[in-house]
């Protein structure tokens, strides 16, 4: 197996999803930084492993993938002891993708629709039907954790996904135990994973800590 190297910034949500994934399959690797400030995203190197220059990517035996959640199911199939992060049964592995296209069709995109203003144009009003949409998506993950994981008994990747996006939420909207008490209960279930504030909790608590700054929030 040739060195897998990841590259991301610790605040981003979806690389968080990589590092998660990562860490749960107790896999060496190497994190590289890119450096947003200094556009290093946009070098000719950076964008021949990614046309698109999005972060993560992910280079595996001189193959690079980006998109969080592509990347997460690839490293479960071909990395896995076993597909319990990534079942290989038809309606469970259905169930797993749609939690992942909810979170980056619903859930993740709706977050980017107000932070995406606040960094590269400083615009720091956020519009209350955004704040709403962001709401919405709490109560759809609500309804979806019948039991104990986002999508079913096991955990599985889809967690990891979801997890890295609406940790990062608290910065705009609070996570109520009152309003949505079983999804405040699996945040807390997942952050006891012994890799979670190695993978998560560390680049959550930076990214929270910055929006809250340019939201003008303590």
């Amino acid at each position: 197996m040739g060195k897998i190297v990841l590259y991301g910034i610790e605040l981003s949500p979806p690389v968080r999803t990589v590092l998660l994934t990562l860490e749960a399959l107790n896999l060496d690797y190497e994190f590289k930084v890119v450096n947003f400030l200094n556009k290093e995203h946009r070098t000719e190197e950076f964008e021949k492993k990614n046309p698109q220059h999005t972060v993560p990517v992910l280079e595996d035996d001189g193959h690079c993938l980006w998109d969080s959640h592509a990347i997460a199911a690839y490293l479960v199939n071909k990395y896995g002891k076993d597909d319990a992060l990534y079942p290989k049964d038809p309606l469970k592995r259905a169930v797993v993708d749609q939690r992942l296209h909810f979170d980056s069709g619903v859930l993740f995109a709706n977050a980017r629709n107000i932070t995406a203003p606040l960094f590269i144009r400083n615009v720091t009003d956020v519009p209350q039907e955004k704040i709403d949409l962001l709401n919405e998506g709490l109560n759809f993950l609500e309804s979806f954790l019948v039991h104990d994981f986002i999508a079913g008994e096991t955990m599985t990747i889809a967690d990891f996904s979801i997890l890295s996006t609406v940790t990062t939420y608290e910065a705009v909207v609070p996570i109520d135990a009152a309003r949505t008490p079983k999804l405040v209960a699996w945040i807390k279930r997942m952050s006891k994973l012994p890799y979670y504030e190695k993978a998560n909790g560390k680049g959550a608590a930076v990214a929270i800590k910055l929006l809250k700054e340019k939201l003008g929030r303590k």
